[in-house]
């Protein structure tokens, strides 16, 4: 540690139990009390170097016998013990640990130049700028040596210059770091050991100097938050005072909620502070930040500014750092879906943003006889207008989502779902919300979604048919694997409805293999019929029709049904009914009639997919000889 040497004389001060004095031939005549420190002095060497002790004496009337008092003097006894032998010339040591009360008592003192050439204040500021702030350990040092004297050191530009300092050490390339084997930068663990205050304003200093890049500094962030933030960290404590103004009284004997708060101001600077570069922090750290948050309770402008943020790069997130603990009164259920849903739109406004950054130049706007139903031109929404500025507007410098990403966010979503599902108090609501969030290019396959479905009937078995309904309104049947289908057309918690798609369509794959055509995209009409019959009507035969169907996609023999004879009898079923339906729309039949019949075709229909529904057992001829078949009774009847 670098120290510089003030005088030539050697020390001739001695103690006299409570009195101090110096020993000359010349008699004092100066009484100074610091701290009940009684010192006796000559008036000529203070008061030569000393604004304040001449303003003092002048008031007292300049008597020898007059006491003068300097309560609460900065630094104390050895302080003012120092700046007193200075005045004498005796010898004077300064180092970076004392030189900081030093320099407020002599600016206490009045020390200046103003007072006398050369006089200390002015060797001490020399000092610092020469040697001692220059150097990573000493300003670091005397940036924590200026919490005691917080206010005279800003009064006086100290803590101003150990902030600045610091922050130029930080940007010039040229500095010799303390190499570690942490992925932080070389200066983030000792920056990490000073309060928020000094940390903050270290960073404000750092990034204005635009030397430094914001990973870096995101880096130097997860650093002090793990330091300081309990549920951040890795081994779940947190250290002792993290704040400069922390008091006398030790954390252990506040209160809990001193501590809180304390931590969420925390919080709140570290949240300011991140970058405003879309990869500077990561992901989870972010989302850990807003469980923080929560656990804090933190300002809606911090929550906001990680929801944000947190959707800029929420590809990079994991389902477990999306399960963020419910601490709502009003909500019962396990996680906060709420903020995940928050994220999910702020999401959204991004793909948005970036779709419409992307998109063609407008139309340049018509002339005033042209109207926009004769150039084929749309007006655009309020809406459409709205959210092109509000995305230009927050989301200017978030990337694109590509559609990977978009592909891994979907299946992010769903692996959260599938978490939630579990949750006995999960509204099918949120659930729903969340589910139909992303767009349908974000899942080119539903066996995530079909997952969250079984699990939320399976914890749910309350649920009424129309919300079974409504749950299964999320899946595309058309997107599941040939595994999930074999699990869906088994799975007697979905509704017949879902169960008679999984079949069809599977048998339209099956069809479209073997002929190596495309399959079906279209539903036949008696199979929209079906579907589209409302829950109240559904009776004791479409349970029958149920079983037959679940025991025919596990593989049991239909029995004599497979025969040519009776696939024709039921083709033939078909048509005549759809005849009969079109006879009855034309002339106007009556509504029973209509429901009866309509009843009578979905029992027939039902019956004709089953048979589609071929073993695996089967031979792959009852198939060429079913679908020609009915495809023929169709032609006909046309």
């Amino acid at each position: 540690m670098k120290f510089m040497k003030l005088g030539s004389r050697p020390d001739t001060f001695f103690s006299s139990e409570s009195v101090r004095s110096v020993c000359t031939e010349v008699a004092t005549d100066l009484q100074i009390v610091v701290d009940n420190c009684l010192y006796q002095l000559h008036k000529f060497p203070l008061l030569s170097k000393c604004l304040l002790l001449q303003a003092l004496c002048a008031e007292s009337g300049g008597g020898n016998g007059d006491v003068i008092e300097l309560p609460g003097f900065p630094g104390g006894v050895e302080a003012f013990d120092a700046c007193a032998k200075f005045c004498y010339g005796i010898t004077v040591t300064v180092s970076a640990r004392n030189i900081v009360p030093l320099r407020c008592a002599a600016a206490h003192l009045g020390m200046s130049e103003a007072a006398d050439r050369g006089n200390l204040a002015a060797k001490l500021d020399a000092f610092l700028a020469s040697c001692l702030l220059r150097r990573w350990k000493d300003a670091l040092a005397l940036l924590n040596s200026t919490r005691p004297y917080a206010t005279l050191c800003e009064d006086i530009g100290l803590t101003s210059r150990c902030v600045d300092a610091i922050a130029a050490l930080i940007a010039n390339p040229a500095a010799l770091p303390t190499h570690s084997t942490s992925a932080s930068p070389w200066w983030a663990h000792d920056v990490a050991e000073l309060g928020v205050d000094m940390f903050w304003r270290i960073m404000v200093a750092v990034k204005a100097t635009g030397a430094v890049h914001e990973k870096t500094v995101g880096d130097a962030l997860k650093a002090y938050a793990r330091r300081w933030l309990p549920n951040v960290a890795k081994d779940g404590l947190s250290a002792d005072k993290p704040f400069d103004r922390a008091g006398k009284a030790d954390d252990n004997n506040a209160s809990v909620k001193q501590i809180t708060t304390r931590h969420r101001l925390l919080l709140e600077k570290i949240v300011s502070l991140i970058p405003a570069e879309r990869d500077a922090v990561s992901c989870g750290f972010l989302l850990k930040l807003l469980k923080a948050a929560n656990i804090l309770s933190a300002s809606a402008s911090s929550k906001a500014e990680l929801l944000r943020r947190v959707a800029w790069q929420l590809e990079e997130a994991t389902v477990g750092d999306l399960l963020i603990p419910s601490l709502s009164c009003v909500s019962e259920t396990l996680y906060d879906v709420d903020a995940v849903a928050a994220i999910l739109e702020e999401f959204a406004l991004r793909h948005a943003v970036a779709i419409a950054t992307a998109a063609p130049p407008p139309v340049p706007a018509l002339s005033s006889d042209e109207s926009p139903t004769r150039s084929g031109g749309h007006r655009r929404s309020r809406s459409a207008e709205s959210v092109g500025f509000d995305g230009a507007r927050r989301s200017s410098s978030a990337a694109r989502v590509s559609p990977d990403a978009l592909v891994r966010v979907g299946k992010l979503v769903d692996g959260f779902l599938i978490e939630v599902a579990r949750d006995p108090n999960m509204p099918l609501e949120k659930l729903l919300a969340i589910a139909e969030a992303l767009p349908d290019s974000a899942r080119p396959e539903h066996d995530g979604l079909y997952k969250v479905v079984d699990t939320y009937l399976k914890v749910h078995p309350e649920m009424s048919k129309s919300s079974r309904k409504r749950l299964c309104r999320v899946l595309n049947c058309r997107k599941l694997s040939d595994k999930a289908c074999a699990h869906a057309a088994q799975n007697e918690l979905l509704p017949l409805r879902v169960v008679v798609q999984v079949l069809f369509f599977e048998h339209a794959r099956a069809v479209a293999l073997s002929s190596g055509h495309a399959a079906a995209t279209e539903l036949p009409s008696n199979i929209k019929a079906l579907l589209s019959k409302s829950g109240s009507e559904e009776d004791d035969t479409d349970r029958v029709d149920e079983q037959r169907l679940r025991s025919l996609a596990a593989g049991a023999s239909p029995g004599d049904d497979w025969s040519v004879e009776g696939l024709r009898r039921a083709a033939s079923k078909i048509a005549t009914l759809r005849m009969k339906l079109e006879e009855d729309d034309h002339y106007g039949a009556d509504d029973d009639e209509f429901v009866r019949k309509a009843g009578l075709a979905r029992s027939a229909s039902l019956r004709f997919r089953a048979f589609c529904a071929i073993p695996a057992g089967k031979p792959k001829r009852m198939l060429s000889k079913l679908w020609p078949l009915a495809r023929g009774v169709t032609t006909e009847r046309r």
